[in-house]
């Protein structure tokens, strides 16, 4: 059986807790590795060692660590076909959307070499007599990644970038379902000049993540993962003085006006709650069309698109429409919601409940569902599902409708489809959800951007990647300074190269 370990100071670093985690082919529900898991001890060392590490590169210049960056994206680039081959392998997801959670991540590191600009501070002459002001942002020193199993190259991607790129040391705790990608990218590093120690990947579970948040040298911590565990790590980081920014869990609405183009709608629909298995904190899992013409209209377009998807593993070509979920876990508690939502009420008129592949009954796939006259009382609608199943919401009117997604607890993502100017830009600009698309299914910022839910989809201040993951991970010293005025003689000839 193959085992997985830990990437300390530049090298691999097999665990002695005698602790391990499996880690299974979804497709066939086998066991393909085992994850040793850390120590709190071997979490504290590869933290000392980190902090060792940080104090030279954070000394470099900037400009230095961004060619590291750019090198960086180079290999990537290079490696995206095994990346994605060993993504698929561990998580499920088909061989195109692995190569788009890399390449997510990847348009990330490429906004990092952009560092020196997002780096540079403030600067005010003669703010009094003789003096002059400026600011500087520096890299906090060790900080730390928490990251979920649903997209295993691009979250990582997004937190270790701007750490590593504003001078900052890593601790990285991947997910333990799909741990080999994070090991991976850490490879990569090293063959792009990062030095030894700069960036530590640990294998764990709770007792690592506790670990993480009570270190004392650790400045800041950034997860993805479900609302309760965001939330409980936001609490104890920030208990512990560290910064914290921590995005949950979501449940996304698509509001489908009369005015819409319904095939285009459809199309979305489809492509955004069914994607991924629906295993994505975007996917749209509720469809709210306004008037009931609209949704007969809807739902019958729904229908042909729903029942003709491909699913299957990943080996099986690239126009399989999504894989297998990660977990038997997963799959029962998908399951278990569908039965809940026929329970109390709703009309299942896609049922994939008797989904079954030949050749692979034990893996962890689930049939595509879909759920009409749901109502918000029900548990389909509240829960975050996190698999292939679509619940439709009939709203009377567009008010009805935009107060649905506003008084949800979940705030990550929301869409609207309409011809109409005016609406499309009320919805935008009343709406309480931080990430809007207009007439786009899954409205994820580019990298320049910034991505980051409102309500209990995100606890923090900062958001990810953009500036703000700059802003995040560096914190601001001003100088107030004055000097005699004078002239020196002599003087250089020699443009000098950057040192």
């Amino acid at each position: 059986m193959k085992e997985i370990h830990h990437w300390i100071d530049g090298k691999e670093y097999k665990g002695t807790s005698g602790r391990f985690s499996d880690v299974f082919n979804p497709a066939t529900g086998e066991v393909q590795a085992r994850l040793s898991l850390a120590t709190k001890a071997e979490l504290d060392h590869a933290v000392e060692r980190a902090a060792a590490a940080q104090v030279k590169w954070g000394a470099t210049n900037p400009q230095r660590r961004a060619r590291v960056m750019m090198e960086f994206v180079r290999l990537i680039n290079r490696d995206m076909d095994k990346l994605a081959e060993v993504l698929s392998s561990e998580h499920g997801k088909t061989i195109p959307d692995a190569k788009g959670d890399v390449q997510r991540g990847l348009e990330v590191i490429e906004f990092c070499i952009g560092a020196p600009h997002l780096l540079k501070g403030e600067f005010t002459d003669s703010a009094g007599p003789g003096i002059d002001m400026y600011s500087m942002r520096q890299p906090l020193g060790v900080v730390a990644g928490i990251t979920p199993f649903n997209f295993p190259a691009m979250i990582p991607l997004w937190k270790l970038g701007p750490a590593l790129a504003a001078g900052n040391a890593m601790i990285l705790k991947p997910s333990e379902r799909d741990p080999s990608v994070p090991l991976m990218l850490a490879q990569l590093l090293q063959e792009a000049g990062l030095p030894d120690g700069v960036l530590q990947v640990v294998n764990g579970d709770k007792d690592s993540v506790d670990a993480i948040l009570d270190n004392p040298v650790i400045q800041a911590v950034g997860f993805v993962g479900s609302t309760p565990i965001a939330q409980y790590i936001y609490e104890r980081a920030s208990a512990n003085g560290k910064r914290a920014q921590c995005f949950g869990g979501a449940k996304n609405h698509m509001i489908i006006m009369p005015d819409a183009d319904l095939d285009q709608a459809a199309d979305a629909l489809v492509g955004a709650g069914y994607g991924a298995a629906g295993e994505r904190c975007m996917a749209i899992s509720v469809a709210v069309p306004v008037g009931e013409k609209t949704a007969d209209a809807l739902i019958e377009r729904l229908i042909p698109r729903i029942e003709k998807l491909k699913v299957g593993p990943y080996t099986a070509g690239n126009d399989v429409d999504y894989g297998p979920v990660v977990t038997a876990a997963a799959k029962q508690n998908i399951l278990r919601l569908v039965q809940s939502g026929i329970d109390q009420g709703a009309e299942l008129v896609v049922d994939g409940r008797d989904f079954n592949l030949q050749g692979y009954e034990n893996g962890f796939f689930v049939g595509p569902h879909l759920f009409d006259r749901v109502t918000p009382d029900m548990d389909i609608y509240k829960t975050e599902i996190f698999g292939p199943v679509l619940s439709t919401v009939r709203a009377g009117s567009y008010e009805e409708a935009i107060g649905l997604a506003m008084s949800h607890e979940y705030g990550n993502g929301t869409a609207i489809y309409t011809r109409d100017g005016d609406t499309a830009r009320d919805f935008a600009s009343r709406i309480n959800i931080g990430m809007v698309g207009i007439n786009v299914p899954i409205p994820v910022p580019l990298a320049y951007h910034t991505f980051g839910g409102w309500k209990k989809s995100g606890f923090g201040d900062l958001n990810q990647h953009g500036p703000d993951a700059f802003r995040f991970y560096t914190r601001t010293k001003t100088v107030t300074a004055r000097w005699p005025s004078g002239i020196k003689e002599g003087g250089e000839f020699n443009f000098r190269a950057m040192d």
